[in-house]
């Protein structure tokens, strides 16, 4: 057939008429990339059953694919009379039109003009596949190869659409180049042009309407309706193309002067911006769908491998059911919003907060001040393309310091190397030689470490108190009877690691911190993730990662497995079980405490000059946390209205509405041996030397510091008493202070008894070593008393213990005092 039109153009081809020996019978339509749909928990039917709501639509190709019940039939006329009038006569190439064709570029060299439908079907199939190329320049080359004007490709294109139309229905060709045509820009498919252009549906289109769409598809970029532009020349194509439907009898000549008096102008076109990706998402989950869509790599269900899910991903078609329940996601963002105004110019405040469910890892909320924008122009400075809830491979930050909810991990180090919460230890601020800080995988380390206490707690303070009150010094001394390289991997047990790192691989070790600062929270973590490891603590020992897919619903409408549960006990449920209990009374004094009756653990944090504040907390069906902080710089949130009080308020209403939702048990009581643990009781020293008592300390394996001298009655130089006290139990290496006697006190004698007078009483006192007994006291008693006189009464009193260079005063009768 074709042979004859190369004979008289003298062209050929480069290949010879052989390409067609090399090429498949036909080419497959196959699926065109389609939009995916993302869906959100919004209640219960009737029937118990979740109920969904549409959050998001996603597509790499602005495409919805259109049944052919679903097309209007102008569409289908006009693209038959405006792209190959002769579609239903031909067997997928039109042998006069690539014979006049020919002969009119003979001079050219090439084939232009020849182009059934079912040939432009071909090349834009090529095209679609050269876009699911994976880089840039592969696309291009593609594209290029694709649309190239050359005689070889124009025989490919006719061998394959021969191939074609011995595959498929006339009806299923045309149909299948309605939803593959490009409509300029990203837009792809009738369906979604019609949307675009006109806001309306293919099938609902006028005469006018559908003769436009189809002038753009020679040449989208001149004759797109996106720019006021392209009007003229869309319209001269649009009139071109009703010509030819009246002249083809599709329609009558009132139609045709109807639709040839419409304007293509903005008084017709309607431009809509598309209604796909995570910026044009449901308010209230816009961060929540980037998480999703950059965890597409993650979804076993699309494909074996990263790059298969990904190119699946880009087909698209797929219906995804998350985990996010919007009734609590709407409560924690305007909760967010309404303490962190996203329009802050004192600082750049961020907040943050995120819930997962305890026991599934499913994330239940995703919530921030920011308002979610990823455009390249951005959304000023009330929003941000940072998802400050993740980490940074899923569109997050590098973190922030998370404080002191990180020492609940060297908590956890505590028990698990059989420690006990009431265990004492030393509680005091002081500076340490960081050498004497164990870490077998990364120390030792050089120099001095200083820390406070926010409170400026002194002393000691039992493991349990040092935990409600969130001491530093105590949680220093408890590092020094640890191995710090156990606290990281006690945290990468329930999934802790740096935001800046991927999870997934194995440089997380190296690169979460254990140096001895670290106990106090100096690793930068994301709030999903410290949400999951409290909620880990919370199942009994249960870590679950974390998910946001339940099930997908492809294009075939199959339903498939979303995200599967990955969960592994990573605790001793004793050592869980103790620690929750050891939060439960850190909460009971928080103002986040929503004292609605249902059980819960909770942890806040507080950076170096409180630059970062965090609250993270877990009843047994939910865990939250709350980060509010700077985003950028170190502005005190001290110094902010609410100072550190925001992270309570946010936290509390928070709490309060997933307890609503969804309740909560008792925990388990705390391990017995976890409460004393294997530390050692101090014994008592009372009324021994200060040399005994050093040996027998030390024989303990405790430390000795002598305190001084007190006050006391008992003999100079006696043992009186000890910190921690005669029964503490203490872990070893933790110091005693002993105290002693300075023998400066005796017991005041009885001077009351026998009504001695005055002289006499001072007499007896001076006898006993009191020598300061000022002038007696008037005491008005009765005149007929026979108290008159004598001594009624001393200060203090009989069988006190006093210092004897202490007023002993006496009070004496009379019958009126001056």
């Amino acid at each position: 057939m074709v042979t004859p039109a190369l004979a008289v153009t003298g062209m050929t081809a480069t290949s010879t008429i052989g390409i067609f020996d090399s090429l498949p019978e036909f080419i497959e339509i196959g699926d065109q990339p389609q939009q995916n749909e993302i869906f959100a928990q919004n209640g219960v039917n009737e029937d118990g059953t979740a109920s969904y709501q549409s959050i998001a639509v996603v597509f790499n190709q602005n495409r919805e694919e259109a049944s052919w019940d679903n097309v209007s039939q102008y569409l289908k006329d006009a693209t038959v009379a405006g792209e190959d009038r002769r579609f239903y006569s031909h067997g997928g190439v039109d042998v006069a039109g690539v014979i006049r064709a020919a002969v009119k570029n003979a001079l050219g060299g090439d084939l232009s003009g020849a182009s059934t439908l079912s040939m432009q079907l071909v090349k834009n199939i090529y095209i679609q596949q050269a876009l699911q190329l994976p880089t840039e320049d592969e696309q291009k080359k593609g594209i290029n190869d694709a649309q190239k004007t050359s005689i070889d490709r124009k025989l490919k294109e006719m061998k394959l659409a021969i191939g074609l139309e011995k595959t498929y229905t006339k009806d299923e060709i045309l149909l299948a180049y309605l939803n593959i045509a490009g409509f300029g820009g990203n837009t792809y498919g009738i369906e979604a042009a019609a949307q675009q252009y006109y806001g309306t549906s293919a099938a609902e289109v006028t005469i006018a309407q559908a003769a436009s769409l189809i002038a753009i598809v020679q040449e989208p970029g001149a004759r797109s309706l996106s720019s006021p532009d392209n009007y003229e020349a869309n319209q001269d194509r649009r009139d071109t193309i009703l010509y030819w439907m009246h002249e083809e009898g599709m329609i009558t000549q009132a139609e045709y002067d109807e639709a040839l008096a419409t304007p293509v102008d903005e008084t017709t076109v309607s431009l809509n911006p598309p209604r796909s990706g995570c910026i044009a998402a449901y308010d209230y989950a816009k961060q929540f769908c980037d998480y999703v869509v950059k965890n597409v790599k993650n979804y076993a269900t699309l494909g074996a491998d990263e790059q298969e899910r990904k190119d699946n991903w880009k087909i698209g078609g797929y219906k995804l059911y998350t985990s996010l329940d919007l009734r609590l996601q709407t409560v924690a963002q305007d909760t967010v919003s309404s303490r962190a105004p996203a329009g802050e110019t004192r600082l750049e405040l961020g907040s943050a907060s995120t819930s997962v469910e305890v026991g599934s890892g499913r994330i239940l909320t995703m919530a921030q001040n920011k308002t979610f924008n990823d455009s390249l122009a951005g959304g000023g400075p009330t929003t941000s393309a940072v998802n400050f809830n993740t980490d940074k491979a899923y569109g997050g930050s590098s973190g922030f310091q998370v404080g002191s909810t990180y020492k609940t991990f060297t908590l956890i180090n505590w028990l698990e190397s059989n420690h006990g919460l009431n265990e004492v230890v030393n509680a005091a601020p002081r500076t340490e030689n960081q050498a004497q800080f164990a870490d077998s995988c990364d120390g030792p380390y050089g120099g001095t470490w200083t820390f406070k206490n926010s409170s400026g707690e002194q002393g000691t303070r039992t493991v349990l108190a040092a935990t409600v009150g969130s001491v530093n010094g105590a949680y220093a001394s408890m590092g020094m009877q640890l191995d710090q390289c156990l606290t990281k991997k006690a945290a990468m047990k329930l999934g802790v690691h740096p935001a800046g790192d991927d999870p997934s691989t194995p440089e997380q070790e190296a690169v979460l911190n254990s140096y001895p600062s670290a106990i106090l929270g100096t690793n930068t973590i994301a709030p999903l993730t410290m949400a999951s490891a409290y909620a880990g603590i919370a199942a009994g020992g249960l870590y679950c990662k974390p998910t946001a897919v339940d099930f997908i619903v492809n294009a075939a409408g199959e339903t498939l497995p979303g995200q599967a549960k990955d969960c592994a006990m990573v605790l001793d449920p004793e050592v869980a079980a103790t620690t929750a209990y050891a939060l439960q009374q850190a909460y009971r004094s928080y103002a986040a405490n929503a004292r609605d009756g249902v059980p819960m653990m909770a942890k806040t944090g507080t950076t170096d000059k409180s630059h970062q504040t965090w609250l993270v907390g877990a009843s047994t069906r939910v865990a939250t946390a709350v980060w509010f902080g700077n985003i950028k710089g170190d502005f005190s949130i001290g110094r902010y209205p609410g100072g550190l009080g925001n992270r309570h308020a946010i936290a509390k209403i928070i709490f309060g509405a997933a307890n609503s939702l969804y309740g909560g048990g008792g925990f388990p009581e705390p391990a017995a041996r976890l409460m004393t643990g294997a530390g050692v009781e101090v014994p008592s020293l009372n009324g021994g030397t200060l040399e005994n008592a050093k040996a027998l300390l030390e024989g303990l394996g405790l430390s000795f510091a002598d305190g001084g001298q007190v006050n006391s009655d008992l003999p100079a130089g006696t043992v009186v008493s000890s910190d921690p006290g005669a029964g503490a139990i203490t872990a070893r290496g933790v110091t005693v202070t002993v105290y002693t006697s300075n023998g400066a006190m005796s017991t005041v004698p009885d001077v009351v008894s026998g009504n001695p007078d005055y002289a006499s009483a001072s007499a007896t006192l001076n006898s006993a070593g009191f020598t300061n007994v000022p002038p007696p006291v008037c005491v008005v008693v009765d005149p007929l008393s026979p108290n008159i006189g004598k001594v009624v009464s001393s200060d203090p009193g009989a069988g006190s213990v006093w210092v004897r260079t202490s007023e002993v005063k006496l009070g004496v009768g009379q019958e009126i005092c001056p």
